[in-house]
């Protein structure tokens, strides 16, 4: 695939990591305003950097967008005239709906909103994926690419702003989450190198008992939970301090703002 990032800053740089490792291009081009920083990409094979979106753009099929919300119509009014039929373009953008895409662009072209995570740099994003109506026809691109960096479910548009809060801000929210739990192991004796890495492959076994099984959450902690046992006793500990429902609570803080950017 003929894929251009334009924008490689945090999220695009992941992608771009994801999509080289995966041997999922036959020419990716990375763009940004200042080069620096993605320079040394360009020693891998068939990878360029520039700082030209419209070179990108003709030399691609695939354009994935990911720069920031400010910035979106000013690239969008630069690259729009160079669009083909033969383009789908992606954008990662937060809060920047289709419609406003296809005011910029037209209705005419394949717009696709895509909204991974940061682990797509290691093949393990969880990815939302909605088109405009054309853009159906082409979504099975968009899911193959993203698939082969981890997983991706096409939903509703009207569900990106949710989505974008449980699988993007998400990673950061089980971020903190581990590091809690290290903070707790070194309170209670261990290294922290030791305590980070009990901590990471804890969660990840958590969660793989979930995908392998298909089991509820609450099946996999019944099996853990015994009468009187310790595992209860700080359960519910975690409980009474609010566990549940800061977590809830942070999520709706998290959308309400996604809101305010979107329409902003």
């Amino acid at each position: 695939m003929k894929i251009a990032i334009l924008g490689t800053g945090n999220l695009g740089l992941s992608i771009a990591k994801g999509l080289i490792v995966n041997n999922a291009i036959t020419t990716l081009y990375l763009t940004k305003r200042t080069i620096a920083s993605i320079e040394s990409y360009s020693e891998y094979g068939n990878v360029f950097v520039t700082t030209d979106n419209r070179t990108a753009v003709e030399k691609s099929d695939i354009i994935i967008l990911a720069i920031q919300p400010r910035h979106t119509e000013l690239v969008l009014n630069e690259i729009k005239d160079m669009l083909t039929e033969k383009h789908v373009v992606i954008s990662t953008v937060t809060g920047f709906k289709i419609p406003r895409i296809e005011a910029i662009i037209g209705n005419d072209q394949f717009i696709i909103r895509a909204m991974p995570n940061t682990a797509i740099s290691v093949g393990k994003s969880m990815t939302c994926i909605c088109s405009n109506e054309k853009g159906k026809k082409r979504v099975n691109v968009a899911l193959a690419i993203f698939n082969r960096l981890g997983n991706s479910i096409e939903i509703p548009e009207e569900q990106m702003q949710a989505a974008t809060v449980i699988c993007a801000s998400g990673i950061a929210f089980w971020m903190r989450l581990i590091r809690a739990t290290t903070q707790g192991a070194i309170q209670l004796g261990f290294e922290s190198t030791e305590a980070l890495e009990m901590s990471m492959h804890t969660c990840l076994g958590a969660a793989s008992l979930l995908v392998e099984s298909g089991n509820h959450p609450e099946q996999e902690i019944d099996r853990v939970t015994t009468p009187g046992g310790c595992t209860i006793e700080g359960l519910n500990e975690m409980e009474h301090q609010g566990l549940s429902s800061s977590l809830i609570k942070g999520l709706k803080a998290s959308f309400d703002k996604i809101n305010q950017i979107s329409k902003s």
